[in-house]
């Protein structure tokens, strides 16, 4: 399933790959967990996750799961992940590759698995279609993002953010992309769609999707 295709190993972000790890626990105390596990809830087979980080997902993962391939390009955070991946109750294999430029084979994952990585992609529509090469007829996309704001005041605020200091700091993230759009727009069909905030109050981040996509007039 994996292929021999180079990756561009160009990703690195020292201070903020230090940093997250603590930054992921604190989230996975403050509640995000629950989302994680509503994520990956009832997930089987053979699944690709992208961008996985420092591995806050792993733990969350069913025994259902036969195999997990977990595509990380920092390397500081993919170190991280794989000795985090030794601790989970399904068989992880953590990669180096990029979201634009899977390390996979064309149709041969049951399920892909984003969670606050879309927000950092370089080529966000890239990232997508190799999501839609990668995924068997009738697999899932399942997806945790933080969005754009609904409200215009908190978008604006966004919109500053990612034009000037934000992505320099947080790993390249942008906090105003309008994710679900995307998501259409790249011919998946949403079964389900879920809009929160977290934490609770509304800031630049706080504005979040949970869901489950399959790409239009796929087998189901």
């Amino acid at each position: 399933m994996v292929s021999g295709m180079a990756s561009d190993t160009s990703v690195h972000h020292p201070i903020f790959a230090r940093l997250y790890p603590k930054m992921a626990r604190a989230m996975e105390r403050g509640g995000l967990g629950e989302h994680r596990a509503a994520l990956l809830a009832d997930l089987s087979g053979t699944v690709l996750e992208i961008g996985a980080g420092s591995g806050s997902n792993f733990l969350h993962y069913p025994t259902t799961v036969t195999r997990v391939v977990a595509v990380e390009p920092e390397p500081r955070l993919r170190r991280t992940a794989a000795a985090e991946a030794e601790q989970a109750a399904v068989p992880i294999e953590v990669v180096d590759g990029l979201a634009e430029r899977l390390p996979v084979d064309d149709a041969t994952v049951d399920a892909v698995v984003c969670s606050l990585v879309l927000c950092s992609v370089r080529d966000q529509a890239a990232a997508l279609r190799e999501i839609g090469r990668v995924l068997v007829p009738g697999g899932q996309f399942r997806f945790l993002e933080h969005v754009r704001a609904e409200g215009r005041a908190m978008a604006r605020v966004q919109r500053i953010m990612d034009a000037t200091f934000w992505p320099r700091i947080a790993g390249g993230c942008r906090t105003g992309r309008d994710t679900a759009a995307a998501i259409e727009s790249a011919g998946f069909t949403f079964d389900r769609l879920e809009r929160f905030l977290f934490p609770d109050m509304r800031t630049p981040t706080s504005s979040h999707i949970l869901g489950t996509a399959t790409r239009s007039g796929g087998d189901r």
